[in-house]
């Protein structure tokens, strides 16, 4: 990175920290005040619930889509009779226009639906503000020029938590300057199904690398504390196992082992009930037959009372209905009604009518949903309410106008996109690696990604698909234009269309008419944006008109940099030989094309570490921590963790202090990790655990802690590890966690460093 532009991104980021970082004493005095304000709080909600009538109790159970207010034009009065008649307690989401897209809103549009939306709230009878929702999964979705950062898929590849925690302090601030205080994130799934459409939204296939980046995420949005206007309520999603559907199928049945749901997809989300998140969605599929919105062991045996949840549970879209409707467990709404809140949902995203409200008013009548499973739901709604400041001003704050696009913002949105990409592939040529590339260079731009906004960004970008280029700012660059802004339009020969389009036959005749005129091709392939069911696939090979531009560029005998904008791993075994580069840019975000560039040209040293397996065939999908004994079959195409550099690094002198230990001790595990190459970079390094022996077959290997490390050239640092029972305990026949005596290894690069556990 250049000297200038590394000073620029650290001033923000030491800004940041400086500005939200507590020393002990106050953080003493935060947990002391907060004590207080609980007490005060349940209080408050007890006095109000014992006020309420069954009526205003259901109704605050009850959340309904913004869109349900819109015919051309918003209906005034449809939204006041909901929230003043029936008590509505949520709204989530924005509208569509006349041809169906979802409208992005300016900050002062945002600004004065919320506050229409309290003064009608204000007339009710008790008063109670609404609490509305959005899905601000990697910037404020649906907010005109906010800033957007890699997906979470790209954020895992950066091993940074510090980065993740300053883009959620961002996304927090543009999300609470729209008056909204609610954002559905951050998604705690572990993603080991590639074919899944949200695949892109999870933090990758390692449990522990999605614990971390998610606790980070919380703090992000929470802790400045839900009252101050820079802070907004978080939800962590989808609990559980939402990630793994056996079909691929976004909302399709998952068949999860509770062994492997307890090793695997619950420790996110207890770390999540720990860092103290607000909220939390649920699962819209089913788990052994079961839907997860009819499960009381999985919401209120192990999230409520055995993780000691105090948040509230809301719905997925219109989940209740479909407990009825497609699950096929209910004879009909009411019924599914019944399940889901005895189960242990306290709000229903319903989200376009009244049924949920009238048939659970009838229920409770009915004695068929007790009063006390009311009361309790109704209080964690309000409990949050209050927490939020809503009780004392429901309206947007005076002066948080001042947190939407700030410059620095970019620059966190740009360092987050450089330490994300992830070089896979870099040949030598006549003695000399093709990356970076000189400026000097004639390029021959082409492919479907290099003229597309939508590509970089993916799900959740402006609109709900994200494929609308026409709500991209025009100050996001396209990876064609930002390597122009580089080396001067007059050395790029650009024959890629305008947006994320198919290959057409004349696209690959250009490409092999003008390659004689470049030095070498920058082909830009991957995916258009998708979100949810739309982004289904049937087979995870890249598209055959984008392999066979792939094919054409090799036979042109230019060297061939692939860029990859994606939003999960693509098959793309039969090119990668032919490829003389491979940088994989996940789905970077609004800064993405830019970062691209940089690491293109050499002015960034690229870093990024893989976060899944990448697969090298459709019949493979294994991941890097399967049982010792299928290690033979794991073949991909890279591995998890894998990622080089324009320079190189040596890690020796790995030790563990202690050669014995026993449960209850820790370990101190150091490295000596020096930059042997020639020219500065950092390194993101991942320490593994592996467990020789044990009574339920263990891992190849897991990942246990993970930092990073910037180098001089020449220079050596030392890094520390810390492990305690924690990184050696397993779930076992019982489904209790349990640590066993036997050799362990801990496993840096490719070092390794053994020791001795007893009991």
């Amino acid at each position: 990175m250049g000297k200038m532009k590394k000073h620029i991104f650290l001033t923000a980021l030491a800004a940041l920290v400086l500005l939200f970082s507590f020393s002990c004493q106050d953080i003493s005095s935060k947990k002391e005040s907060v004590k207080k304000q609980k007490t005060e709080i349940d209080k408050k909600v007890s006095a109000l619930v014992s006020r309420m009538t069954l009526e205003e109790k259901v109704g605050q159970m009850t959340q309904i889509t913004l869109d349900k207010f819109y015919k051309e034009t918003l209906d005034t009065t449809m939204l006041h009779e909901y929230i003043v008649k029936y008590g509505l307690g949520s709204i989530l989401n924005s509208h569509h226009d006349k041809s169906g897209m979802t409208v992005a809103l300016s900050m002062q549009e945002w600004r004065d639906l919320q506050t229409m939306i309290q003064r009608y709230a204000g007339e009710s009878r008790l008063k109670i503000p609404i609490l509305y929702g959005i899905d601000a999964i990697h910037g404020v979705t649906y907010l005109k020029g906010a800033t957007l950062f890699p997906q979470n898929i790209a954020l895992a590849a950066a091993r940074d938590p510090k980065v993740v925690h300053a883009a959620a302090k961002i996304t927090a601030k543009e999300v609470r300057a729209c008056g909204i205080r609610w954002n559905f994130d951050p998604v705690l799934g572990v993603g080991r199904q590639p074919l899944w459409s949200r695949f892109e939204e999870t933090f990758g296939e390692d449990s522990y690398l999605v614990g971390e980046l998610g606790e980070a995420v919380i703090r992000g949005y929470e802790e400045d504390g839900l009252d101050k206007p820079t802070a907004v309520a978080s939800c962590m999603k989808h609990y559980l196992g939402y990630t793994v559907p056996l079909t691929g199928k976004d909302r399709t049945p998952a068949y999860i082992p509770e062994i492997v749901l307890r090793q695997i997809f619950l420790p996110p989300y207890k770390v999540a009930v720990d860092a103290g998140a607000s909220t939390a969605m649920i699962n819209s599929g089913s788990i052994n037959g079961i839907p997860v919105h009819a499960s009381k062991y999985l919401i209120t045996d192990v999230l409520k009372n055995e993780l000691g949840f105090t948040g509230l549970v809301v719905t997925d879209w219109e989940d209740i209905i479909a407990l009825y409707k497609q699950h096929h467990v209910a004879k009909d709404n009411k019924e599914a009604v019944m399940m889901a809140v005895n189960a242990g949902i306290d709000m229903s995203m319903v989200p376009y009518d009244l049924s949920f409200y009238h048939d659970l008013i009838a229920l409770v009548q009915e004695g068929k949903v007790p009063m006390s499973r009311i009361d309790d739901a109704v209080s964690r709604i309000l409990r949050l309410k209050f927490r939020l400041g809503l009780f004392d001003n429901p309206f947007p704050e005076d002066g948080t106008e001042e947190y939407y696009e700030k410059p620095e913002y970019k620059e966190v949105a740009l360092q987050a996109a450089r330490e994300a990409i992830t070089l896979l592939k870099n040949d030598t040529l006549q003695g000399k690696p093709v990356l970076p590339l000189s400026k000097k260079m004639r390029l021959l731009v082409a492919g479907p990604g290099a003229n597309s906004r939508a590509t970089l960004n993916g799900s959740w970008s402006y609109s709900w698909q994200g494929q609308d280029e026409s709500l991209y700012p025009e100050s996001v660059r396209t990876i064609r234009q930002a390597i122009e802004e580089k080396i001067g339009k007059n050395k790029v020969i650009n024959i890629a269309p305008e947006g994320f389009q198919n290959v057409s036959p004349q696209q690959i005749n250009k490409l092999r008419k003008f390659a004689s005129q470049a030095d070498a091709i920058v082909l830009c392939l991957g995916e258009n944006s998708y979100a949810e069911s739309p982004g289904s696939i049937d087979d995870l090979t890249l598209p055959q008109d984008q392999l066979r531009l792939a094919e054409a560029a090799a036979k042109t005998g230019k060297p061939v940099i692939l860029v990859l904008t994606e939003g999960r791993p693509r098959i793309i075994n039969g090119i990668v030989p032919s490829m003389n580069g491979i940088l994989l840019a996940y789905r970077p975000g609004n800064l993405g094309a830019p970062a691209i560039a940089d690491i293109l040209f050499g002015e960034v040293n690229p870093s990024g570490r893989l976060p899944y397996t990448y697969p090298r065939y459709t019949g493979n999908l294994m991941t890097y921590d399967m049982p010792v004994r299928a290690a033979r079959y794991y073949r991909p195409q890279w591995p998890f963790g894998f990622g080089l550099s324009y320079t190189s690094f040596e890690i020796t002198s790995l030790k563990a202090d202690k050669d014995t230990l026993q449960a209850g001790d820790t370990l101190l595990v150091t490295a000596v990790v020096k930059n042997s190459g020639s020219c500065d970079g950092e390194v993101a390094l991942d320490l593994f655990v592996r467990d020789m022996t044990a009574t339920v077959a263990p891992p190849m290997r897991k990942l246990r802690k993970f930092t990073r490390v910037a180098l001089k050239t020449g220079e050596t640092k030392k890094v520390r590890f810390t492990l305690t029972d924690e990184d050696w305990s397993f779930i076992d026949s019982t489904l209790e966690p349990r640590i066993e005596a036997g050799k362990m290894a801990v496993l840096l690069g490719n070092k390794e460093a053994v020791f001795y556990l007893k009991n």
